[in-house]
């Protein structure tokens, strides 16, 4: 009869040892988010796991205590029948099987059955585990207190910035991986990319080159300015005075319309500047994120570009900083992208001036964007030299042509993606 109840009870502590095990793993596997939701929604369960989740060095000192005891006194109830039974050598005979009904039994289908069910094992073991921490709360704390000793030892808030880029790529790397797997469209996990990479960018990296930017000559006849923003895709443009790169304003149609209506539509009676609004100057080491924040408070949607001396690099819209989240964005003003030409042999032309991210979106390539912005600025910088109109390269797993050069600026190259060894496409070579 001591024997039957010994049994029941070693049955009894590995059922325990499961809970514990399958508790852990659900609650720790359980979508955050979707509880998050439930709870909002009023479900009482949901409201609990995000309660034990909240403490989560409560759920772990509750649950590795309940397992230590569980397992170590199913062991010694099992040593000391085994004992009986078979003399010393029972012990062996006790640790066998023991130990092979905790790791079936009570870990690895109990962990598995969790991890496939895990949102729906959490809503049903909160409630007991929330009554099980209250229960051990005496020892849970004992254990806390010394895991918070040793813990002063190790690394603490210095680390705080490593810890927030670690889950960066932990958000990028599950962002990716939903992708591979179908879970989130391409097109989608682009857009979350892209918002993540907005603290990572700098206004250099997307703006308008000056050598782009289509502007104005306030001192030009103002018919002829009319004239030219009729022709143009863009509805502001940066107005200079002097010399082209002296920016003094910024002239929007809406408001050249409105003045031209205020004297009863003669261009000869406008005053240009008065019209204009003043220009808006940001550093180029803005960050995207920051820049786009600017944007929204100051509700202006474009922005002058300066280096450190104070000189003109270009302009960023807030146009611009929502393409890098969405992609290309168009409307019937706007001229085809002419910029990327596929060619029906596999090749690509481009400009010198294409950014190498516009194209790696484009076409799906992986061009590193680390020590260069433009496609002519990789060749540059990989090549260590202006090439000049001919020269092929090959780095990166694509075959570069300089096709058009005008001064020491590439203007056209032609593309293509090839197969090379890892040491031919880590280094760069030219032919004439």
């Amino acid at each position: 009869m001591t024997i039957v109840i010994s049994f029941l009870a070693i049955l009894l502590l590995i059922v325990l040892s499961a809970f514990f095990n399958v508790s852990e793993t659900s609650l720790t596997a359980a979508s955050r988010a979707r509880m998050h939701a439930l709870e909002e929604d009023g479900n009482v369960a949901a409201a609990l796991v995000n309660k034990v989740l909240s403490r989560p060095e409560k759920m772990i000192g509750t649950v590795l205590l309940g397992n230590t005891l569980v397992d170590v006194l199913a062991a010694a109830l099992a040593s000391h029948i085994a004992v009986d039974l078979y003399g010393e050598v029972g012990v062996a005979y006790a640790t066998g099987i023991i130990t092979i009904l905790i790791v079936i039994f009570a870990a690895v289908l109990p962990k598995t059955y969790a991890l496939a069910y895990s949102d729906r094992v959490a809503l049903i073991v909160a409630p007991i585990m929330q009554g099980l921490i209250y229960v051990l709360t005496p020892f849970t704390r004992a254990v806390e207190f010394i895991v918070r000793n040793i813990l002063i030892l190790t690394p603490g808030k210095a680390d705080d910035e490593a810890n927030i880029l670690a889950a960066h790529e932990e958000i990028r790397g599950t962002i990716d991986l939903q992708a591979r797997e179908g879970t989130v469209a391409k097109g989608d996990a682009e857009m979350l990319g892209g918002i993540l990479d907005l603290g990572d960018l700098q206004v250099a990296d997307i703006m308008v080159h000056r050598t782009k930017m289509e502007t104005l000559d306030i001192d030009e006849p103002p018919a002829k300015i009319i004239d030219q923003i009729m022709r143009s895709q863009y509805t502001r443009m940066p107005l200079w005075k002097d010399e082209p790169e002296n920016i003094v304003g910024v002239l929007h149609s809406k408001d050249l319309l409105q003045a031209l209506s205020r004297n009863d539509w003669q261009p000869e009676k406008l005053d240009i500047a008065k019209s204009a609004t003043e220009p808006w100057f940001v550093p180029d080491t803005t960050t995207l994120r920051d820049q786009l924040n600017q944007f929204l408070k100051k509700k202006i949607q474009m922005a002058l570009v300066v280096d450190e001396y104070g000189e003109v690099q270009g302009l960023i819209t807030l146009e611009d900083i929502l393409e890098e989240i969405v992609g290309q964005i168009t409307d019937e003003h706007d001229n085809p992208d002419s910029h990327i030409r596929l060619q029906s042999d596999g090749t690509v032309n481009v400009d010198g001036t294409v950014a190498i991210r516009d194209i790696n979106r484009h076409l799906d390539w992986d061009l590193p964007d680390d020590e260069a912005t433009t496609i002519a600025g990789l060749v540059i910088h990989e090549a260590q030299t202006i090439p000049e109109p001919g020269q092929v390269f090959t780095f990166h797993g694509y075959r570069f042509e300089i096709l058009r050069k005008s001064r020491n600026r590439i203007m056209a190259l032609r593309i293509k993606p090839i197969a090379t060894s890892p040491v031919q496409s880590s280094t760069a070579r030219s032919s004439g």
